[in-house]
């Protein structure tokens, strides 16, 4: 009886015994320890304290924090960065003032001569008109002439050069320069060149753009080439087809020693340039009459004929 007692209570601590390591060892697979657990912490906030830091600034896949970062925060005054410090185009005043050697509007103003200047011509209604009143009043002038329109008046240009005038390159087909690609640019330049040394064996150093209008990129090419650009700094207006009287009236009273004065000898489809040849006599009179003397343009700003 003894030892049945001794066996049943030997079994039952083996069995107590057993049934604490099996409970410790599933604790042990369901759950860390303390110094595990303590481990695991530290390594998430190493983590996350040398991590990125949203500071000023919120990642692109946080919008939502950045609509409220931006709505919390006031606006910059003066504009973004990105539209404030992106380059701009210079405006004509801007290349004028930096390229002066290279891009005149006008010549010496002390002395008493002005240069009147034709653009878009030749054709073969007006620039004969301009032609007979220039050669009645005995003055010398300068004509801004098209490629493309010189090819088709071969003789009036002829006309121009023989009558003492002075050719300048108004471009191949008056396009607006800075909407042309360089290469177009330069193609309509070279171009011209050719086809008034062809036709009359005249050099020019000289480029008018079309319209006054020109970027940098485009003075830059010019300036290499040896070439002036040379606009005006007073407009007739004729191109709006204004009568003589008020031709007359925009040129006289803007006109200055050195000023260099634009008229057309030839237009656009339906423009109407005749109040500018009848204001032409004039112009010349009341100029002449001043003490005014007419020069062509490379006389004005020494601009040889021949590069």
């Amino acid at each position: 009886m003894k030892n049945r007692k001794y066996l049943f209570g030997l079994l039952s601590t083996i069995l107590s015994v057993g049934f604490l390591f099996g409970c410790n060892d599933n604790k042990d697979d369901a759950e860390p320890d303390q110094t595990e657990r303590l481990s695991k912490q530290e390594e998430e906030n190493n983590h996350h304290n040398n991590g990125p830091k949203n500071v000023g600034y919120q990642p692109d896949n946080d919008k939502d924090v950045q609509r409220e970062f931006d709505a919390d925060t006031p606006d910059l005054r003066g504009g973004p960065e990105h539209l404030v410090r992106e380059p701009h185009p210079l405006s004509l005043a801007d290349l004028r003032k930096k390229y002066s050697h290279t891009f005149l509007l006008n010549g010496d103003r002390a002395k008493r001569e002005v240069a009147l200047t034709f653009d878009d011509g030749p054709d073969g209604k007006f620039t004969p008109q301009v032609l007979d009143a220039l050669k009645k009043s005995g003055v010398k002038a300068t004509f801004c002439v098209v490629g493309n329109r010189v090819k088709a008046h071969p003789d009036i240009l002829k006309r121009m050069i023989k009558e003492g005038h002075a050719i300048v390159n108004h471009s191949y087909s008056h396009p607006n320069f800075p909407k042309l690609k360089i290469e177009e640019f330069r193609k309509e330049i070279v171009n011209t060149d050719h086809i008034i040394h062809k036709v009359s064996g005249y050099n020019t150093s000289i480029v008018r753009p079309p319209y006054g209008s020109i970027n940098e990129e485009e003075i830059k090419w010019l300036a290499h080439e040896n070439k002036k650009v040379v606009n005006w700094d007073v407009d007739s207006l004729d191109w709006k087809g204004l009568s003589a009287e008020q031709v007359s009236t925009n040129i006289l009273a803007q006109v200055k020693p050195g000023s260099i004065i634009l008229q057309h000898s030839a237009g656009g489809e339906g423009e109407d340039l005749s109040g500018s040849v009848k204001a032409l006599p004039e112009i010349i009179h009341k100029l002449k009459g001043d003490g005014v003397k007419f020069v062509t343009i490379p006389d004005m700003l020494g601009i040889p004929v021949n590069k």
